[in-house]
This record gives C-alpha cells, sequence and structure tokens, in this order.
C-alpha cells in the first residue's frame, strides 16, 4: 500500500511519515494533504501551554488518558525546543508519555520548535490537518514553553489551557504576557504545593477586572502527577467547546484560525519564490553592498526585490 492507503487505515508510521515531510517542506506531502482534506472530520484541538517545568506534559498525558476511557482517538503534538545540531526535537516529550504511545488510537509526535518564537512549530498547523485525517477525535498541541512569546497557541487551537504553578511567578507572568486574553482555562498545577489558594485567588481577581469577556474562564486546581482534579479540567474543556458550540464562536474562531494560516501560508511561499530568483541573480549581495554604501536606500532595495515576482 502506499502512504495515502496506509494512512486511511490507521497506519501510525504513514501519519508520521506524512508529518516528516510536511516539516521538510515536500511538495508530494502538500499534494497528499491537499488530495485527502475531504477526510477531514474537524478534530477538536486543545492547546497545553505555560512555563517550563509546569507539567505540561504529565497533565496532557492524564488528560488523554480520561479521553481515551472515553474511546476518543487521540492525537498528541508535543512542541520541544530544537536540537541545533539535528533540527529535531531536543527533549523529546514522548519519554513522559511512554504507555501511551503502545495506543494504537493515539499518536504522538515531539516537533522542533526550528526557530519559531511562537511556542509552537511552523509545521504545526500542518500535522493538525494530518492527524484530522488520520481520523482524530481531539488533538493536543502541548507549547515549548518558552514564556511570554508564548501566545501563537491561540491561532491553532480551539480551546487554550493555560498550566500554572504556585509560587514561581507565574500569576505575574500571566498578566504580563497577555496570556488572560488568550486562556480559556486555567489550570494550576502541582496544587498540593503551597501557594495554590493564593494564586487561585489572585488570578480570579485578575479576571473579574475584565468584565467584556462573555466567557469567564475557570480556575482549577490540579495535581497532575497525583492524577487529582483531571476529570473536572475535563469537563471544564467540554464545557468551553460546549459554549464555542452554540454561541457559534467555534465557527468564528477557526475561521480567524484558517485566515491566519492562509496568509502565513501565501507569505512563506512568496518569500520562497522571490527568494529562489534573487539568489539565481546576486540580487541580494548586491543590494545589500548598494544599501551598505549609501547608493541605494533599503527600501527602494526592498521594492527592487519584491518586483522579482511581477516579472
Amino acid at each position: 500500500m502506499n502512504i495515502e492507503e496506509r494512512l486511511l487505515a490507521g497506519d501510525k508510521r504513514a501519519c508520521a511519515r506524512l508529518i516528516s515531510m510536511l516539516e521538510n517542506n515536500d511538495r508530494e506531502a502538500f499534494e497528499l494533504v491537499k488530495k485527502l482534506y475531504y477526510k477531514s472530520k474537524g478534530a477538536y484541538v486543545i492547546g497545553i501551554t505555560g512555563s517550563p517545568g509546569s507539567g505540561k506534559s504529565t497533565l496532557t498525558d492524564k488528560l488523554t488518558k480520561v479521553l481515551r476511557k472515553a474511546n476518543k482517538k487521540v492525537g498528541i503534538i508535543a512542541i520541544d525546543p530544537t536540537s541545533p545540531f539535528s533540527g529535531g526535537a531536543i527533549l523529546g516529550d514522548r519519554i513522559r508519555m511512554n504507555d501511551l504511545s503502545l495506543d494504537k488510537d493515539v499518536f504522538i509526535r515531539s516537533m522542533g520548535t526550528r526557530g519559531s518564537l511562537g511556542g509552537i512549530s511552523k509545521a504545526t498547523r500542518g500535522a493538525v490537518r494530518v492527524l484530522d485525517i488520520f481520523g482524530c477525535d481531539y488533538i493536543f498541541i502541548e507549547t515549548v514553553g518558552v514564556g511570554q512569546s508564548e501566545i501563537d497557541i491561540v491561532k491553532t487551537a480551539d480551546t487554550v489551557v493555560m498550566v500554572m504553578v504556585p509560587n514561581m511567578g507565574d500569576d505575574i507572568q500571566a498578566i504580563k504576557a497577555g496570556t488572560m486574553e488568550i486562556a480559556d482555562v486555567f489550570a494550576i498545577n502541582k496544587s498540593d504545593l503551597d501557594g495554590a489558594d493564593k494564586t487561585k485567588l489572585e488570578l480570579e481577581m485578575n479576571l473579574d477586572l475584565n468584565e467584556e469577556k462573555s466567557y469567564r474562564p475557570p480556575v482549577l486546581k490540579v495535581a497532575a502527577g497525583k492524577n487529582q482534579g483531571i476529570e473536572e479540567l475535563i469537563m471544564s474543556i467540554m464545557k468551553h467547546k460546549r459554549y464555542l458550540e452554540e454561541s457559534g464562536e467555534l465557527k468564528n474562531r477557526r475561521i480567524r484560525n484558517n485566515k491566519q494560516e492562509l496568509i502565513e501560508l501565501t507569505q512563506d511561499e512568496l518569500i520562497r519564490i522571490i527568494m529562489e530568483k534573487a539568489v539565481e541573480k546576486d540580487l541580494l549581495d548586491k543590494l545589500a553592498k548598494e544599501v551598505t554604501e549609501k547608493n541605494l536606500d533599503p527600501y527602494t532595495a526592498k521594492d527592487t526585490i519584491v518586483n522579482l515576482i511581477r516579472s
């Protein structure tokens, strides 16, 4: 069987292969996704974000096990820092979910950020498309945990879960990073530690200041390592899912996300075309030299490069 047939038959290796091809900008992979897009079933995408060490992987593992009890097929995309040598994922969050990897209805993929600063990889959306075609009901995207710039997840996920830890200054980080705006559910993990109640109270007070938001994000205390509060967290995620569906906001959110994806895909393709032509003509080096010698301003040089696409 070819990769298309194997993917539709539920072959994990075919799914992994297609995602790898997308990561490497393989044109055949794009053609395959185009061909199979009609097989998408609209998998629900849950973003798990938060600072490093907050327990995102353990929480994702526990949430997945609850969904598996409900016989749901689950995909997990774990974004890790990129190896400077291989370009691959450096931590490999699959190690923390080792027992899940044996489940035929759970697909786990570690992906490197490859220079992306927003907490997710550029190929993440492509991987979501593949997992949707693969037949997943739910897809978790666990972000890399880079801190304040990590808000790109809101452009991809339907529900964003912000994972926080007591006594790590996460409540202040949330305000600084603008995550009060992107989080749909707050999960205070390791809540068996001192300070969990204080962190919860401070988050609740900050949420009280935002009266314009039509949906108030719940703040829950969980302890993923001890399997505490996981059922309640799933219930909160499902409550937000119902709200989005009933209000029509799920469709609106997906339209916004797809619009952003189209813009980024178009930008990438235009840059690829322009750069190919510029390299052929040694144009970049010539223009850089002209700008350095003050014979040309950078804006005129930019116009020269952009005009390549019209030629």
